[in-house]
Order: structure tokens, then C-alpha cells, then sequence
């Protein structure tokens, strides 16, 4: 039944190795189990809530996509918007997180639309590919920013705005630790380098008194508090466009990216180098930014760590299906989530920062009408604190800048549109 469903001897594989790679790709994501509901947690969302909806949300969309696109992706809340949620679009603009969720909602339903209709290749193929890769540095360098502050190696300081923090304190000592480790096991390719690195963290504050322990086994805490929360009349009533907007172009490069490249490296691109049944793995992805809106967390999207899953043998939805299996039964570690302080999270933003950064060193350097916009987006989103403000400057930028140094044309059409609505937002609003 499960070679004729998931076609497991036709991609070379077998029901052990898919089991094998479903475990992979979990211990290499299990970490934002962890991670998002910490960061949400700055929005005011219940936190225990939040736990269930992060791990409901990701076995419901990649077991979509194991069963529907027959994919060995695994999705869950995207690093990088949870931030954007909770950081600019609830604690920058003032809106409540229930309007945030609508916000979320309604990019969900956009990314629906453009998936039935096909216009995600128009979309994606008219963005410069800098900017692609300036926007995926910038949101690196932005839950870098927010992995130091939580860490309390970066403070405030009123006469240079930010300053190292006070590193004789317990937890950015610790953090340091576990940032060292966390890069350390994952250089020797240890599988599930992150979560052993927040949990080696977490046992060492529990140890030393910094922290409590809460247990490891429980029941599933409540979904009630965030479950239909979201406030999609007073996400439209607010005018959250520009907000909607940038999640749904990061949705999109992200979830279009991570699919080509994790299904690139496991040799499931057809002959002419494009992914059989991209709609379908798109709606999986859009399905589940709208059910995981519904149940109270911000966008979940295709996660690169796949990869670790694919590198394992994975080739079909059923190592999707395993890893959707893993995160039902993590929904009985709540106590360990609720054991998990913040600063033992932060390493795993610094490394996650790492990787998206690598971006930067395709940009083409030598073309200033390609680099100046990049590195305006990428370095504007953790100045600005907002990777909305961070797309607009690299937006504007590139088209000022094209038009400018007499290179208007090479300018996409889709570039201007989303230009000129990021201008008359700034001088409007």
C-alpha cells in the first residue's frame, strides 16, 4: 500500500529509509517547537497556546504535503515572520495579535489564489534575484539581532543606541556556550545539532538554579486562548496592506526557494530542471499559512532543513508523514517547552542567522545598481528593526537607482508597482 501510494521503488527508496529520513528532518527543526512560541510569546499570545498551535500547524502542513504533493518537505512557522509578528507588526505598529493572525489569514488566501491562477512563477521571476537574496540575509540578520538581545550580549544604550551587554551575567555566558556547541555539532554533522544545543543550555540553568524545571511529560496544554482568535474585519478595517504584502513575498520566495533547492539537492527536479507538481506542494505550503492562522501562530512555510531528511535517503511524502507523526507526539513535551528560557533559545537564532546569510555572497558586488539595493535591504531590516521597512529600502532603492544611472528598463514592472506602493506608504502613513 505504501509503495503504491507514495511510488517508494520508483524514487529508489523503501519504508525504513523514509522512517529514518522523517526522524532526520525532525531532530534538524524540532527546535522551533521551542523557538516560536518564546517569540510570539513578545506579542502577548499565551505561550502554552502557542506550543499546540506551532506543533499542530506543522504536522497538519507537511503532512498535507507528504500525502497531497507526496513531497519529503516538512513545513512549520517560518523563523523570520514569527519575529516580524511579534516584533514590528504587534510590538512596532501597536496591533493586537489577534489582527496579525487576520493578517497572516489573508496572505494565506493570497498565496491560494496565485498558486490555482499560476502566477507564482510571473511573481517570483519578476523580482531582481539581489533582492531575493538581500531580503533572505536580511531577515538572518534580524533574528541575529534578536538572538543577542535575548541573550543580553547586545543592550540598549542611549548614547550609541545599542552596546555590549554585561557578559558576567549567567545567560549570555550561557548562550555563548551554546552558540559554540550548537556550531560545533553541526560542523561534524551531527544530526539535531540545534535542539541538543538548546537543551544542553536549559539543563545547565536548570543546574545551576537560574531556572525551573517544569517536567518533561504532559498532557497537551489548552489551544483554546488562540484557536479562532484571529481578527481578519480588523486586519482589512486597519489597512494592514503593506503588512499583508510582506507576508506573502517573503511566503512566496521562501516556500518557492526552499522547495527548488531541498528537492534540487535530492534529484527530483524533472529534465528540464523545474518540480513536478510545484501547485500542489504551493497549496500544501498556502493551506497551512491559513490553518496555522486559524489555530493562533504566525506563517508556516517549507523548512531547509528538509534537506537533512532528503541527505538521509528521504525521496516521497512519506518521510513527510513521519516527521507530521513527530510533532503529534511533541505535543506532550509541553512542560519541557515551558522549562526552555529565552536565552537558551537565542543560539539557535544566531545559527539560523548564519545560514540565511550566505545569500550575500552571490550578490553580484560589482554591479552598484544590484549591490547598493541588496545591501540597503538586507542591513535595514535589523537597523530598522522591521523587515517590512528592510524590503521597502531595497525595493525603492532599486528602482531609484536603476532610474537614475539610466537603466529603467531592466527594471521589472512588478518592482515598480511594489515601489510605489512602499513610497506612498511612507509618506502617507
Amino acid at each position: 500500500m505504501l509503495d503504491s501510494y507514495f511510488k517508494l521503488r520508483e524514487h529508489g527508496t523503501s519504508p525504513r529509509i523514509e522512517v529514518l529520513a522523517g526522524l532526520s528532518t525532525f531532530l534538524t527543526m524540532a527546535y522551533i517547537v521551542f523557538v516560536n512560541p518564546e517569540i510570539l510569546a513578545a506579542s502577548g499570545i499565551p505561550k502554552d497556546a502557542v506550543f499546540v498551535a506551532t506543533c499542530l500547524a506543522a504536522a497538519l502542513g507537511t503532512a498535507i504535503m507528504g500525502l497531497y504533493a507526496n513531497y519529503p518537505i516538512a513545513l512549520a512557522p517560518g523563523m523570520g515572520l514569527n519575529a516580524y509578528f511579534a516584533f514590528t507588526v504587534v510590538g512596532g505598529m501597536g496591533f493586537s495579535w489577534q489582527v496579525a493572525l487576520g493578517a497572516v489569514f489573508i496572505s494565506g488566501c493570497l498565496f491560494i489564489l496565485v498558486s490555482v491562477f499560476r502566477l507564482r512563477e510571473w511573481i517570483v521571476n519578476a523580482i531582481p534575484h539581489s533582492l531575493k537574496l538581500a531580503i533572505s540575509a536580511g531577515i538572518g540578520l534580524f533574528l541575529a539581532l534578536i538572538g543577542l538581545k535575548n541573550a543580553g550580549i547586545v543592550v540598549g544604550n542611549p548614547a550609541t543606541l545599542l552596546g555590549l551587554g554585561d557578559l558576567r551575567q549567567h545567560a549570555p555566558q550561557l548562550a555563548i556556550g551554546g552558540l559554540l556547541l550548537i556550531v560545533a555539532l553541526e560542523a561534524r554533522r551531527i544530526k539535531g545539532g540545534i535542539i541538543i544545543g538548546i537543551l544542553a543550555v536549559t539543563a545547565a540553568s536548570i543546574a545551576l538554579g537560574y531556572s525551573e524545571f517544569k517536567g518533561v511529560f504532559s498532557a497537551p496544554p489548552s489551544l483554546a486562548p488562540t484557536l479562532g482568535q484571529l481578527d481578519i474585519a480588523g486586519a482589512l478595517n486597519a489597512g494592514l496592506m503593506t503588512v499583508v504584502l510582506t507576508f506573502f513575498v517573503v511566503e512566496l520566495f521562501d516556500a518557492t526557494g526552499t522547495l527548488i533547492g531541498v528537492c534540487h539537492r535530492a534529484g527530483l527536479l524533472d529534465e528540464h530542471g523545474k518540480l513536478p507538481r510545484l501547485n500542489r506542494a504551493l497549496l500544501a505550503d498556502s493551506t497551512a499559512i491559513v490553518a496555522g492562522a486559524a489555530l493562533g501562530t504566525s506563517s508556516t512555510t517549507a523548512y531547509i532543513e528538509s534537506a537533512a531528511g532528503t541527505a538521509a535517503g528521504g525521496r516521497t511524502g512519506l518521510t513527510a508523514v513521519v516527521v507530521a507523526l513527530l510533532f503529534i507526539a511533541a505535543l506532550f513535551f509541553a512542560p519541557l517547552a515551558g522549562s526552555v528560557p529565552a536565552y537558551a533559545t537565542a543560539p539557535a537564532l544566531i545559527y539560523v542567522a548564519v545560514l540565511m546569510a550566505r545569500g550575500l555572497a552571490e550578490i553580484k558586488w560589482q554591479d552598484l545598481t544590484e549591490s547598493a539595493p541588496a545591501l540597503l535591504c538586507a542591513v535595514g531590516m535589523p537597523f530598522a528593526f522591521s523587515i517590512a521597512d528592510g524590503i521597502a529600502f531595497g525595493f525603492v532603492s532599486y528602482a531609484g537607482i536603476k532610474l537614475l544611472a539610466g537603466r529603467a528598463r531592466e527594471v521589472p514592472l512588478a518592482v515598480w508597482a511594489i515601489a510605489l506602493l512602499f513610497i506612498a506608504k511612507f509618506a502617507l502613513l
